[in-house]
């Protein structure tokens, strides 16, 4: 009896050992696959050869499947090289796991919200970063990248709200941002002649945003639409005191409100203020055009005289030439200074991101390159 009771207890027992030790060697022998795989994939990458360290790690997945990590590799080395099609399917395989914790489930759903967005699928990247707002490890950076989506996607009254979240939640400032958004709103008022709207929008952007010049030139617009030159000009004097250099963007609307109110003084004090304290080849441009319309070819000739005493530059002295060019169309050496000097002034030069360095020909609110808000200078980089 005693000797059933222990044959009964050790077989058992033997039985779990053997299946331990079939386990131990059969992990033993896929570790002795995956190391050499996996280390040549990675000195692959060190050595600037994304392609076959890819291959390599494919190899290393087949071998282990359930390789939660190597998945995350290849996923953002796909992302990297711009084959978002793989990255997204490498994320949602992960996502499809029964058995993948939650930790490792909020990432891939991050990575794979990532992957729509720069391939520009928004409304996937914007269902997938959506149901990680609960998450509060990934709530902040969810928050930029919908918002991200919705300045993309011209939602502009969700960016607001966005935004708005933004500052309570983070603590970061984007006054200037939803200023704009007000903004853009008010120029979709604005198309569809609903002037009233785009006010009220417009007196909103300035409310979240005091130094908005944007607001105030668009105030000043509709105001000028409206057959309202003096409230117009009530805007723009404000931007010249918020940022002096945005009046070359508005001068020449602001004298033609000041011809209108039979004001020439004040708009000849106006292009004045201009050459003293913005000077630059655009503003000498608008400068010249004005006064030469309101008061004749000798009065401007005489202006260019004077900006090349105080401020000698190539653009100010090709328009002289070709000035007194027009006055004497037979002086041959006037006509090959004006030829010699044209290449080098005919070019006004370029609208330059602050943060970015992307160039644009007109004037920008918003970079193309970068996406930041207010980030051109209204100068030409040429100047």
């Amino acid at each position: 009896m005693e000797f059933e009771l222990w044959y009964l207890i050790v077989v058992p027992l033997l039985f779990a050992a053997g299946w331990w030790c079939r386990g131990l060697d059969q992990r033993q022998r896929e570790n002795e696959q995956k190391p050499g795989t996996y280390y040549r994939g990675i000195n692959l990458l060190l050595n600037d050869q994304p392609d076959k360290a890819i291959d390599a790690f494919i190899e290393v997945v087949k071998l282990d499947p359930e390789t939660i990590e190597l998945h995350h590799a290849l996923g953002n080395l796909f992302s990297r090289r711009g084959e978002f099609d793989r990255a997204v399917r490498i994320h949602n395989h992960l996502l499809n796991r029964e058995d993948l914790p939650q930790e490792e489930r909020s990432l891939a759903l991050f990575e794979l919200g990532n992957d729509y967005l720069k391939a520009g699928i928004y409304d996937r990247a914007e269902e997938s970063f959506k149901r990680l707002l609960k998450e509060p490890k990934y709530r902040l950076e969810t928050m930029r990248a919908l918002l991200k989506i919705y300045c993309t996607e011209k939602e502009w009254e969700s960016a607001i709200s966005m935004a708005n979240d933004l500052e309570k939640q983070a603590g970061e400032n984007h006054q200037a941002e939803i200023g704009h958004f007000y903004c853009e709103l008010a120029s979709l008022a604005i198309r569809r002649k609903d002037f009233d709207k785009a006010v009220d929008l417009l007196n909103q952007a300035r409310q979240v945003d005091r130094r908005s010049v944007r607001a105030l030139i668009m105030l000043g617009e509709i105001a000028m639409k409206a057959g309202n030159p003096e409230n117009a000009l009530r805007y723009w004097n404000k931007v010249e005191s918020v940022n002096a250099e945005f009046l070359p963007l508005i001068m020449t609307q602001m004298a033609q409100a000041y011809e209108q109110l039979g004001q020439h003084d004040q708009a000849m004090n106006l292009i004045q203020r201009a050459l003293d304290d913005q000077p630059s080849a655009e503003t000498v441009s608008i400068a010249l055009s004005l006064i030469e319309k309101t008061e004749g070819v000798d009065s401007a000739r005489a202006m260019l005289r004077e900006e090349l005493k105080r401020r000698p530059t190539l653009w100010t002295y090709e328009k002289l030439a070709q000035m007194r060019l027009s006055a004497n169309p037979q002086d041959e050496e006037l006509k090959l200074l004006t030829s010699l000097l044209k290449p080098y002034v005919n070019n006004p030069g370029r609208y330059r991101c602050a943060h970015c360095g992307f160039q644009a020909k007109g004037f920008q609110w918003l970079c193309p390159g970068c996406s930041s808000w207010g980030s051109y200078s209204p100068k030409r980089q040429a100047e």
